[in-house]
Protein backbone atom coordinates (compact mmCIF):
# COMPACT_ATOMS: atom_id res chain seq x y z
CA UNK A 1 0.00 0.00 0.00
CA UNK A 2 1.71 3.35 -0.97
CA UNK A 3 1.80 6.08 2.06
CA UNK A 4 -0.04 8.67 -0.44
CA UNK A 5 -2.86 6.42 -0.07
CA UNK A 6 -3.58 6.34 3.27
CA UNK A 7 -6.56 9.09 4.64
CA UNK A 8 -6.33 8.71 8.38
CA UNK A 9 -5.41 6.07 10.73
CA UNK A 10 -6.23 5.23 14.10
CA UNK A 11 -5.52 2.72 17.16
CA UNK A 12 -7.45 0.11 15.20
CA UNK A 13 -8.18 1.16 11.73
CA UNK A 14 -6.08 2.47 8.27
CA UNK A 15 -8.44 4.13 6.42
CA UNK A 16 -6.90 4.42 2.32
CA UNK A 17 -7.88 4.96 -1.11
CA UNK A 18 -9.92 1.90 -2.15
CA UNK A 19 -7.37 0.00 -4.87
CA UNK A 20 -8.29 -2.74 -7.96
CA UNK A 21 -7.13 -4.90 -5.67
CA UNK A 22 -10.32 -4.66 -3.43
CA UNK A 23 -12.58 -6.24 -5.88
CA UNK A 24 -13.49 -9.31 -3.32
CA UNK A 25 -14.28 -7.29 -0.54
CA UNK A 26 -16.53 -4.78 -3.14
CA UNK A 27 -18.24 -8.19 -4.05
CA UNK A 28 -19.05 -9.17 -0.32
CA UNK A 29 -19.42 -5.76 0.50
CA UNK A 30 -21.96 -4.50 -2.21
CA UNK A 31 -23.88 -8.05 -1.99
CA UNK A 32 -24.53 -7.82 1.61
CA UNK A 33 -28.20 -7.61 2.56
CA UNK A 34 -27.90 -4.85 4.58
CA UNK A 35 -26.16 -2.98 2.01
CA UNK A 36 -28.32 -3.75 -0.46
CA UNK A 37 -31.30 -3.03 1.65
CA UNK A 38 -29.97 0.81 3.22
CA UNK A 39 -27.46 2.14 0.46
CA UNK A 40 -29.18 0.06 -2.95
CA UNK A 41 -28.06 -2.15 -5.56
CA UNK A 42 -24.90 -1.29 -7.29
CA UNK A 43 -25.01 -3.73 -9.67
CA UNK A 44 -21.70 -5.72 -8.53
CA UNK A 45 -22.46 -9.62 -8.27
CA UNK A 46 -18.67 -10.83 -9.26
CA UNK A 47 -15.60 -9.54 -9.77
CA UNK A 48 -15.30 -7.89 -13.00
CA UNK A 49 -18.54 -5.64 -11.32
CA UNK A 50 -16.53 -4.68 -8.75
CA UNK A 51 -13.50 -3.35 -11.19
CA UNK A 52 -15.66 -1.29 -13.02
CA UNK A 53 -17.65 -0.21 -9.67
CA UNK A 54 -14.15 0.72 -8.38
CA UNK A 55 -12.85 2.26 -11.47
CA UNK A 56 -16.17 4.25 -12.38
CA UNK A 57 -17.14 5.27 -8.80
CA UNK A 58 -14.04 5.63 -6.15
CA UNK A 59 -11.63 5.98 -8.32
CA UNK A 60 -13.10 9.12 -10.72
CA UNK A 61 -13.97 10.74 -7.32
CA UNK A 62 -10.38 10.49 -6.26
CA UNK A 63 -9.35 12.09 -9.64
CA UNK A 64 -12.45 14.47 -10.08
CA UNK A 65 -13.03 15.81 -6.34
CA UNK A 66 -9.99 14.67 -4.27
CA UNK A 67 -11.83 12.26 -2.12
CA UNK A 68 -14.16 9.62 -1.99
CA UNK A 69 -15.23 6.04 -0.10
CA UNK A 70 -12.11 4.75 1.04
CA UNK A 71 -11.45 1.19 2.54
CA UNK A 72 -11.25 0.64 6.40
CA UNK A 73 -9.04 -1.82 7.47
CA UNK A 74 -8.87 -3.66 10.70
CA UNK A 75 -4.90 -2.86 11.79
CA UNK A 76 -4.64 -5.97 13.38
CA UNK A 77 -5.78 -8.27 11.08
CA UNK A 78 -4.93 -6.28 8.13
CA UNK A 79 -8.65 -7.08 6.48
CA UNK A 80 -10.51 -4.99 4.84
CA UNK A 81 -13.34 -4.03 7.12
CA UNK A 82 -15.58 -1.59 5.53
CA UNK A 83 -15.92 1.68 3.75
CA UNK A 84 -16.14 5.17 4.73
CA UNK A 85 -15.52 8.67 3.06
CA UNK A 86 -16.97 11.88 1.56
CA UNK A 87 -18.87 11.46 -1.55
CA UNK A 88 -19.80 14.34 -4.04
CA UNK A 89 -23.21 13.57 -5.56
CA UNK A 90 -25.05 15.55 -7.85
CA UNK A 91 -28.33 15.35 -5.80
CA UNK A 92 -26.45 16.91 -2.88
CA UNK A 93 -25.44 20.51 -2.50
CA UNK A 94 -22.52 19.46 -0.25
CA UNK A 95 -20.39 16.28 -0.30
CA UNK A 96 -21.61 14.03 2.08
CA UNK A 97 -20.64 10.86 4.80
CA UNK A 98 -20.62 7.53 3.31
CA UNK A 99 -20.30 3.99 5.25
CA UNK A 100 -20.43 0.86 5.35
CA UNK A 101 -19.62 -2.82 6.74
CA UNK A 102 -19.37 -6.29 7.10
CA UNK A 103 -21.89 -8.06 9.04
CA UNK A 104 -18.89 -8.79 11.42
CA UNK A 105 -17.71 -5.73 12.02
CA UNK A 106 -21.17 -3.90 12.82
CA UNK A 107 -21.22 -2.94 16.16
CA UNK A 108 -17.82 -2.58 17.38
CA UNK A 109 -17.38 0.71 17.32
CA UNK A 110 -15.47 0.87 13.78
CA UNK A 111 -17.83 3.07 11.98
CA UNK A 112 -17.87 5.83 14.58
CA UNK A 113 -13.64 5.71 14.91
CA UNK A 114 -13.81 5.64 11.03
CA UNK A 115 -16.28 8.72 10.47
CA UNK A 116 -14.73 10.49 13.08
CA UNK A 117 -11.36 10.26 11.16
CA UNK A 118 -12.54 10.83 8.18
CA UNK A 119 -14.45 13.98 9.51
CA UNK A 120 -11.29 15.29 10.95
CA UNK A 121 -9.66 14.72 7.14
CA UNK A 122 -12.54 16.32 5.64
CA UNK A 123 -11.95 19.60 7.79
CA UNK A 124 -8.18 19.53 7.98
CA UNK A 125 -7.08 18.26 4.63
CA UNK A 126 -9.99 19.06 2.49
CA UNK A 127 -10.76 22.20 4.01
CA UNK A 128 -14.70 21.59 4.12
CA UNK A 129 -16.30 23.21 5.71
CA UNK A 130 -19.63 20.95 6.46
CA UNK A 131 -20.80 17.65 4.74
CA UNK A 132 -24.21 16.16 4.52
CA UNK A 133 -25.55 12.20 5.55
CA UNK A 134 -28.47 11.00 3.99
CA UNK A 135 -29.96 8.04 5.83
CA UNK A 136 -33.42 6.19 5.21
CA UNK A 137 -35.78 6.68 8.17
CA UNK A 138 -35.81 3.17 9.60
CA UNK A 139 -31.90 2.84 9.86
CA UNK A 140 -31.75 3.09 13.70
CA UNK A 141 -28.10 2.10 13.59
CA UNK A 142 -26.99 4.41 11.27
CA UNK A 143 -29.09 7.34 12.85
CA UNK A 144 -27.30 6.88 15.96
CA UNK A 145 -24.14 6.84 14.69
CA UNK A 146 -24.70 10.26 13.08
CA UNK A 147 -26.28 11.67 16.50
CA UNK A 148 -22.74 10.33 18.46
CA UNK A 149 -20.75 12.21 15.59
CA UNK A 150 -22.84 15.35 16.13
CA UNK A 151 -24.91 16.16 12.71
CA UNK A 152 -27.82 17.55 13.22
CA UNK A 153 -31.26 16.79 11.37
CA UNK A 154 -32.24 18.78 8.35
CA UNK A 155 -35.02 17.47 6.36
CA UNK A 156 -36.37 14.60 5.16
CA UNK A 157 -36.30 13.96 1.27
CA UNK A 158 -37.77 11.74 -1.51
CA UNK A 159 -37.89 8.90 1.52
CA UNK A 160 -34.19 10.26 3.28
CA UNK A 161 -33.61 11.73 5.95
CA UNK A 162 -30.91 14.26 5.52
CA UNK A 163 -28.77 15.86 8.21
CA UNK A 164 -25.21 17.86 8.52
CA UNK A 165 -22.26 18.62 10.54
CA UNK A 166 -20.38 21.91 10.40
CA UNK A 167 -16.79 21.05 10.49
CA UNK A 168 -15.53 22.87 13.11
CA UNK A 169 -11.12 22.12 12.86
CA UNK A 170 -10.48 22.23 16.69
CA UNK A 171 -13.34 20.15 17.81
CA UNK A 172 -11.85 17.85 14.79
CA UNK A 173 -8.50 17.86 16.19
CA UNK A 174 -9.31 17.10 19.65
CA UNK A 175 -11.25 14.03 18.48
CA UNK A 176 -8.56 12.89 16.85
CA UNK A 177 -5.95 12.97 19.15
CA UNK A 178 -8.22 12.90 22.15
Amino acid sequence: MSLDAVVASTERLIIRHLQLTDADFIVAQLTDPGFLRYIGDRGVRNTDDALRYLRDGPIDSYQKNGFGLNAVIERQSQRCIGMCGVLKRETLPEPDLGYAFLPDYRAHGYALEAARAVLSHAGRSLHLQSVLAIVQPDNAASISLLDKLGFTFQQQTDDLLRYRLVLHRDELLSAEFG
